[in-house]
């Protein structure tokens, strides 16, 4: 039953509209994160002059969610879905931890689109040299438990600094702006992100001598400019999203949407 002003909602209807919206944000950010993960290296696609691992086309979701976590639920809840989204980094890589020690099954019994005939030795992400055949298994495995570790390192330094930025650039600017906070945490958190996943991923490889300084420095430039292009683009459908979902969450002026309304200051 509504209460109050036309069009309020009583305050637990109004509360669990909240939750929801806020289980769409982090269910969002937590599937594109993980998504990340699990296409990861596997195929690098070329966009205009960009070259790109797959696994990069769902990432820069995850910084508009944190985004708009932080402008409309605020700091400690945005810290709390990064911390989320850290503890299931592990969880995948402890799986495929797990996926990978097991025993197979004998030869004989495995099914034959489980494994792939090579035409040459191939240098795996993990430093291993296969030749003659590999297990889809362990293709998979070698190049996606390096990613995500190199994911997760990115993740902790990029995801953090993008909530802290965020809330740095809301006290400068005294909570105008919204473009300034939205735009600047996002391309500063995503330059770490860019170097951090990069340089780790493909550290090994070039200290082997793999692949060249050159195309270590083109991945990285594509990288940022794709995620950096993304970030500038969603600065319409950002504002958008933050005009709509503040008058269907109910949302005062200065105000959070968490449990009891907390007041939202300047400083986040």
């Amino acid at each position: 039953m509504a209460n109050g002003p036309a069009g309020a909602l009583a305050p637990a209807l109004l509360q669990e509209r909240r939750e929801r919206v806020f289980l769409v944000l982090a269910g969002t950010f937590l599937a594109a994160m993980t998504l990340l993960n699990v296409i990861g290296i596997t195929r690098f696609i070329q966009i205009g002059p960009m070259a790109l691992a797959v696994g990069v086309l769902p990432y820069p979701l995850t910084f508009l969610c944190t985004d708009l976590v932080c402008e409309l639920y605020g700091k400690a809840r945005a810290n709390f879905l990064v911390s989320v989204g850290l503890g299931l980094n592990f969880l995948i890589l402890a799986i495929l931890f797990l996926g990978d020690a097991i025993p197979s099954v004998p030869a004989g019994q495995m099914p034959p689109w489980q494994i792939l005939q090579l035409a040459a030795p191939v240098a795996l992400p993990n430093g291993d040299v296969v030749d003659g055949s590999v297990g889809l298994y362990q293709l998979i495995y070698a190049t996606t438990s390096g990613a995500v570790f190199a994911s997760m390192l990115a993740y902790i330094a990029a995801q953090y600094c993008d909530v802290q930025l965020f809330h740095f650039w809301k006290r400068v600017t005294r909570g105008k702006y919204l473009w300034v906070r939205n735009n600047f945490s996002t391309l500063m958190s995503q330059m770490v992100d860019s170097v951090m996943v990069v340089t780790v991923t493909f550290g090994a490889a070039f200290l082997r001598g793999d692949i060249a300084f050159q195309a270590l420095l083109v991945l990285i430039g594509s990288n940022y400019l794709f995620k950096a292009a993304v970030a500038l683009l969603d600065t319409g459908p950002f504002y958008l999203a933050v005009r709509y979902l503040k008058r269907y969450l109910q949302l005062g002026e200065g105000e959070y949407a968490v449990p009891g309304g907390a007041a939202a200051s300047p400083a986040g």
